[in-house]
């Protein structure tokens, strides 16, 4: 089909340092020496070799190059190949995102205590036979107990606000209910539109090149179409309003809106809007915020 379900962007897996900062202010009763001490300051620590800088947080190269480790290894079970340029990318980009999901949780006053996260360990440990179990998997995948300890703690404000985004996502919003003319080839795209314009009713031309489904698409919302240049012409149409050809990888289309109205998102439509909801939100996080990269 050309509108399909997209997986949704999941940042469940992609452990890294978590650091928490915090600031204190000296109210107006707070008492100013005449005479200022000479105490020196300590001096600036200094910061980790990093492969990026995200609002003052680090991630670290060592975080960064055992994250490429789990990632290729994942990779290579599945018997996926990824060039080590995509991977690099990939990884960086997905530790980028989860760090900032982990910072607007805390801004959003998730703190997770020390005791909660220790019941999670516990509640793992649970999972996979016990403490020694799981410590072997830390040591496979690169862990010890300190830096799991960290990492699961990021990943879980990071899941806590990928969470509270797509909870926001209406289930039901301004859909068309669209069928469409689909050819594989443009002559055959010009024969049907032709037809259409001299008259011949829509469902009839689209049950030639589609009898099972007559084109059927059902109610889509905008953005669910997987071509932005099909999204956007659909979605200039009122009900009952047709388009011309429109050229995707999947072919020459020529979409039909049925009917235009709110209504409920399908389970596959509800989770591409999701999905979108998270892209823009990080993609707004990451405008507004500070990124350096490692040269």
């Amino acid at each position: 089909m050309f509108a399909k379900p997209r997986i949704l962007t999941q940042f469940i897996l992609i452990l890294v340092l978590g650091l928490s900062a915090c600031a204190s202010f000296g109210t107006s009763s707070t008492p100013t020496p005449e005479l200022p001490t000479s105490t020196p300051e300590p001096p600036t620590a200094t910061p980790p070799p990093s492969a990026a800088i995200v609002n003052g947080e680090y991630i670290t190269i060592a975080e960064f190059q055992a994250e490429l480790a789990r990632f290729k290894a994942a990779q290579t079970a599945l018997g996926s190949a990824v060039s080590d340029e995509d991977a690099n990318r990939i990884v960086l980009e997905d530790l980028i995102a989860q760090v900032l999901l982990s910072q607007a949780a805390r801004e959003e006053n998730f703190n997770i205590t020390e005791a909660d996260l220790q019941s999670r360990i516990d509640a793992l440990a649970a999972e996979v036979g016990g403490a020694e179990a799981l410590s072997a998997w830390q040591s496979a995948n690169g862990y010890d107990a300190a830096s799991f300890r960290i990492a699961l703690k990021r990943s879980s404000e990071a899941a806590w606000m990928r969470d509270k985004i797509i909870a926001s996502v209406p289930l039901a919003m301004e859909q068309i209910h669209l069928r469409q003319i689909l050819t594989y080839n443009e002559a055959n795209a010009q024969t049907a539109l032709a037809r259409l314009n001299n008259g011949e009713d829509f469902d009839e031309v689209a049950a030639v090149y589609d009898p099972v489904t007559q084109g059927e698409l059902g109610w889509v919302p905008q953005g669910y179409l997987l071509n932005a240049q099909a999204d956007e012409a659909v979605f200039a149409l009122q009900s009952g309003g047709v388009s011309g050809i429109i050229v995707t990888d999947a072919g020459f289309h020529i979409f039909k809106a049925v009917e235009r109205a709110e209504h409920a998102l399908s389970p596959d439509a509800l989770l591409t809007m999701q999905e979108l909801a998270l892209k823009d939100w990080l993609a707004d996080a990451r405008a507004s915020s500070d990124v350096v990269l490692a040269p």
